[in-house]
């Protein structure tokens, strides 16, 4: 008997009949089916323009007419120009601005939230006006509050509060990048709040339980008990606040377009202006194609952290 069963062929080993082989090639067929229109958009809308931006990028074309090709000397001028420098540190101070003050706000404002037993919906809900809120009208919005003749500085004025009048906050070279992204903090951090709520909602209540059993401060269980728990959120959030950073338009195209005297030019509006404006659409497809680099780098330290065995 024993002989007998070892003889046998496993499950595993038995070939698969004719009809199971012609199931499972239906089976993928009509998987293949279903994802070919999927393809197909992505194809089209990302694929083809993703690849004549890059090869754009190698001539000197104007947006019009045929194209001349010119080798790197795009790239060579670029990383000589000092508005694309300058841009490119706009950038930079955008995204360490927005990696640690809207975080730290939303991080801040869920915690607190998920000690909020009353009326916790209802806070949620106020957070996250601002954000669908469409950003043309917010953006207009507080154009006309910061105006140094008619805005809130002069509001403030009239009930005795001198400090802020004639105070042209975004004319000022030294003021604008970082009143825009006050501007644009206002309506991102209440997204993060939203999140960041969802995630620690998420966590064992038994781990505070026992904490606070230990005596441990509110400091202390939102330091080792919150964060490693909702490190997968942080992490990916980090991530995509690196690339949303590097293509912000929106809120500075509205309130600025670049000014004054290019103090808030960042990528996206010297992409813009070099494309339409200067009619330059070969350099800027190679504007186009640094951020494109720059967002693979961002994913790619991201993938490289989740193999170093962050819990991502």
């Amino acid at each position: 008997m024993a002989v007998l069963r070892a003889d046998r062929p496993k499950a595993s080993q038995v070939p698969p009949s004719p009809g199971a082989r012609r199931s499972k090639v239906r089976r993928n067929l009509i998987g293949f089916a279903f994802m070919t229109p999927l393809l197909v958009v992505n194809i089209v809308v990302i694929a083809v323009p993703a690849s004549l931006s890059v090869w754009y990028s190698f001539t000197d074309w104007t947006g019009l007419g045929p194209a001349s090709f010119v080798g790197l000397d795009n790239y060579t001028r670029l990383f000589g120009d000092p508005e694309f420098r300058s841009a490119l540190w706009h950038n930079t101070l955008w995204t360490a601005f927005f990696l640690t003050v809207p975080m730290a706000m939303g991080l801040f404002g869920a915690f607190l939230l998920t000690r909020v037993t009353r009326f916790q919906m209802l806070f949620r809900v106020a957070y996250f006006i601002p954000y669908v809120v469409a950003t043309v009208v917010s953006g207009s919005i507080w154009e006309s509050l910061l105006d140094p003749d008619q805005g809130i500085g002069n509001g403030l004025a009239g009930l005795g509060i001198p400090w802020l009048t004639d105070t042209n906050f975004l004319g000022d070279p030294d003021l604008a990048l970082g009143t825009v992204a006050f501007v644009n903090t206002w309506q991102w951090w209440g997204f993060l709040v939203v999140i960041f709520l969802a995630s620690m909602q998420a966590v064992n209540p038994s781990l505070y339980e026992a904490a606070r059993l230990d005596g441990a401060t509110m400091w202390q269980e939102f330091w080792h008990i919150t964060l490693p728990g909702i490190r997968p959120t942080l992490m990916f959030l980090g991530l995509m606040t690196v690339i949303w950073s590097f293509l912000i338009f929106d809120y500075i195209y509205i309130l600025t377009q670049g000014g004054p005297a290019g103090s808030t030019d960042v990528l996206g509006t010297l992409l813009y202006r070099t494309a339409f404006a200067n009619q330059e659409a070969g350099y800027a497809a190679s504007i186009g194609v640094v951020m494109a680099l720059i967002s693979v780098i961002a994913v790619s330290g991201f993938l490289w952290l989740r193999r170093k065995g962050w819990d991502i």
